[in-house]
C-alpha cells in the first residue's frame, strides 16, 4: 500500500543514518527541496499531538538577501550505493485473517527491488559564514511578510541527497489459487470470489537524474529588526520572528510542556526556564533532568496532559464544537473537504487562507458549496484543526480516507486505531501488540486492506493476515493525526 517513492526514501534514510536527515514524501515536490531552498512550517498548531510538515517556498535563501559578488558553490560527497530487495510468498489457508472466515487455497507473493546511486550535496562552512553576514533586502518579499504575519518558522535546506542516475523503482504482487483469496492481497489485485485464477499487479516509477530523495535543514532567525538572519540548528527552540518575550513565554506555558535537558553543574538554571510545545511524553527524558525539583503533583499533571486520554479530550472538544454547527453547514463542510482531500496543495492553501484571516475567509470557503453561507467565526478554528491533522498524513492516506468516507467505515477504523494507541501511547520504545480479531471482523474485503494501508503509512508493519505488530514511537504522531481525522470526519459525515 505504501508508495514506492516514500517506501524507498524511508529505507534509504535509515541506512544513511543521522536523525537530521528527512525523507521526501512526494516525487512531484522532490525538487522543491533543493539546496538553499526556503521552507516554512507553522509555528504553533491547534493540537499538542502533531506538528505540521515542511512546506516549500518558491524562493531560495539568496533571493531575500542583498546581492553579493560571491556565489555559494555546492560541495559534492559520494557516491553511495543503496540496494533493497524483498520477496514474500505465502500459502493461503483458512483463518489467515485472524478470525475472519476465509476459505482459500493457493499462493500469494509480493516482491520489491531497488538499486540507487546517490550523492550528498551541501555548502562549504565558509560560504555559510558569508551568507550569514549578508543583510536582508530592504523591500520585504510578499511571502516573507505573510510568514511574519502568521508567525511561521522559516528554514533553509542545507544538504540534499540526490540521485546520480535515472532510476527505476518497481514492485509486483500476484495471487494464484482457488477459493476466496486472502484479504491482504485483494486490494492490490482485485481478486474476486471463488474460482481458479491468476491475478498480477505491477508498479513502476522512473525517477530522473538529480531527484532529491532526502534533505537536511537549518532554521532562520530574524535579527536586527529583520535586517539580519542567523542560521541555527533545526532542533533549536528559537523562533524565526521573535515577538514580545513575555507574550511568547505565556503562549508556551499554555501548551503542554516538555522539560528540556539541562546541566546538573549549572545551579543558575531552573525548571520552567525553557519550555517547549512538543507533545512527546517527557517521563523518559531522564538525561540531566532536575527530577528532585519536580513536585509529584506537577509530575502527575504532566502525565495526565500527555496520555491517550488527553488526545481523546482534545479531539472531543473539536467534535462537540462541530456538532453545534447547523446541519447544512456541516454538510457543506463535509463535501467541500471530501472534494479537496486528494489534493495536498489545496489542503495547504485552504489552511493558509483560513489561518490568515479567520473572519473574512470562513464565509468565502463555505460559499463554494452553499449560496447563503453564514459568517460564523468559531467554525474556522475547528476546520483548521481538521486540516492540520490531514496535512500530517500522506497523499496515499488522503486517498484511502476519501474511499473510507464513501464506504462509511470510519467508525470501525476509529476503534482499530484506538486499540493500538490507547495501550501503547506512553511507550518510549518498541513494544509488541496484537490487533483484536473482533475489530478486524468488522471490516470486510477491501475495507480491511484500506484500513491496514492507513496503518502502514503511519509506519506500522502490520497486515490483515499478520495482525501482530510492534509499536514504533515514530508512528505516534501520524497515528494520532489519523485518529483525530477519523473522528472529525465521522462527525461531519453524520450530517
Amino acid at each position: 500500500m505504501t508508495s514506492l517513492f516514500e517506501h524507498t526514501n524511508k529505507n534509504l534514510v535509515k541506512e544513511l543514518g543521522g536523525k537530521d536527515l528527512r525523507p521526501i514524501q512526494n516525487p512531484l515536490s522532490a525538487n522543491k527541496f533543493c539546496l538553499l531552498n526556503l521552507l516554512r512550517q507553522k509555528r504553533r498548531t491547534l493540537s499538542q499531538f502533531w506538528k505540521q510538515p515542511d512546506v516549500p517556498v518558491d524562493c531560495i535563501l539568496t533571493d531575500i538577501l542583498e546581492p553579493s559578488p560571491s556565489v555559494p558553490e555546492p560541495v559534492v560527497t559520494g557516491k553511495f550505493l543503496f540496494s533493497d530487495k524483498m520477496v514474500q510468498t505465502e500459502a493461503a489457508e483458512v483463518d489467515v485473517t485472524a478470525g475472519l472466515e476465509v476459505s482459500a487455497s493457493g499462493k500469494a507473493s509480493q516482491s520489491y527491488e531497488c538499486s540507487l546511486e546517490v550523492q550528498s550535496v551541501t555548502i562549504s562552512p565558509r560560504d555559510w559564514e558569508d551568507l550569514q553576514k549578508r543583510k536582508v533586502l530592504d523591500q520585504e518579499p510578499p511571502f516573507l511578510k505573510a510568514c511574519r504575519t502568521r508567525r511561521d518558522n522559516l528554514y533553509v535546506v542545507t544538504e540534499v541527497v540526490q540521485l546520480i542516475n535515472t532510476t527505476v523503482l518497481q514492485d509486483s504482487s500476484s495471487v494464484n489459487g482457488k477459493g476466496k483469496l486472502p484479504i491482504s492481497w485483494s486490494f492490490y489485485v482485485k481478486s474476486t470470489g471463488d474460482g481458479l485464477g491468476l491475478k498480477v499487479r505491477q508498479r513502476m516509477l522512473t525517477l530522473p537524474q538529480g531527484t532529491v530523495m532526502a534533505y537536511k535543514r537549518k532554521q532562520l532567525v530574524s535579527q536586527e529588526n529583520g535586517r539580519a538572519i542567523l542560521l541555527i540548528s533545526h532542533d533549536d527552540k528559537r523562533k524565526t520572528f521573535p515577538g514580545d518575550a513575555f507574550l511568547r513565554k505565556l503562549q508556551e506555558l499554555q501548551m503542554s510542556p516538555e522539560i528540556l535537558s539541562i546541566s546538573d553543574d549549572d545551579p543558575s538554571r531552573k525548571p520552567f526556564q525553557n519550555l517547549s510545545s512538543s507533545a512527546e511524553y517527557p517521563a523518559y527524558h531522564t538525561t540531566n533532568l532536575l527530577i528532585k525539583e519536580l513536585s509529584p503533583i506537577f509530575w502527575l499533571m504532566l502525565m495526565l496532559r500527555t496520555n491517550f486520554k488527553s488526545l481523546q479530550n482534545e479531539v472531543s472538544r473539536e467534535m462537540e464544537a462541530v456538532a453545534e454547527l447547523p446541519r447544512d453547514i456541516r454538510d457543506a463542510l463535509f463535501h467541500a473537504i471530501l472534494a479537496k482531500l486528494k489534493d495536498q496543495g489545496a489542503l495547504q492553501d485552504l489552511t493558509d487562507m483560513l489561518d490568515g484571516n479567520i473572519w473574512i475567509h470562513t464565509g468565502s470557503f463555505l460559499s463554494e458549496t452553499q449560496e447563503n453561507s453564514r459568517n460564523v467565526r468559531l467554525e474556522s478554528r475547528h476546520i483548521i484543526y481538521l486540516l492540520e491533522a490531514f496535512l500530517v498524513l500522506s497523499d496515499i492516506q488522503h486517498e484511502l480516507l476519501a474511499w473510507s468516507m464513501e464506504k462509511r467505515i470510519l467508525p470501525q477504523q476509529q476503534e482499530l486505531v484506538k486499540s493500538i494507541l490507547e495501550p501503547t501511547f506512553l511507550y518510549p520504545c518498541n513494544n509488541p501488540f496484537t490487533l483484536d480479531p473482533k475489530l478486524l471482523a468488522s471490516l470486510e474485503e477491501e475495507g480491511l486492506a484500506v484500513t491496514f494501508g492507513l496503518l502502514q503509512e503511519c509506519g506500522l508493519s502490520v497486515a490483515p493476515d499478520n495482525p501482530k505488530g510492534t509499536w514504533d514511537l515514530e508512528a505516534k504522531e501520524p497515528l494520532s493525526a489519523l485518529y483525530g481525522s477519523l473522528l472529525m470526519l465521522q462527525q461531519l459525515a453524520e450530517a
